[in-house]
């Protein structure tokens, strides 16, 4: 699986998913740090990347597209500290992810 972590996501998140052996970048990398959230979805539609996202925006942009990807995973945690967004979004991969392969908005 492939990631593209908005900026709410951390550094730290998208090292540890590397570290996993997942293919991860943050829009940091890609100099998109002040994109729309519209180009960020483009961007991860494109090179087929699920989105790791704070921001409930992205689930309304994907949904009112009719598209089915790409996916997006929303964090909406109450300890948003990288060891609970980490251990949180382990088990998401875990139970979902054949449903973010084929299209998916979860919302943790």
């Amino acid at each position: 699986m492939k990631f593209l972590a908005d900026m709410g996501i951390s550094q730290t998140t998208v090292d540890w998913l590397r570290r996993q052996g997942f293919d991860a970048i943050h829009v940091r990398d890609l100099n998109m740090h002040r994109a729309l959230d519209a180009a960020i979805v483009e961007k991860a539609t494109a090179e087929e990347r699920i989105i790791l996202t704070c921001d409930l925006d992205f689930g309304d942009i994907v949904s009112a597209s009719g598209e089915k990807y790409p996916s997006v995973i929303i964090l909406r945690l109450e300890n948003e500290t990288p060891d609970n967004v980490n251990k949180r979004l382990s088990q998401v991969l875990k139970e979902s992810s054949a449903v973010l392969l084929s299209g998916a908005i979860i919302s943790v």
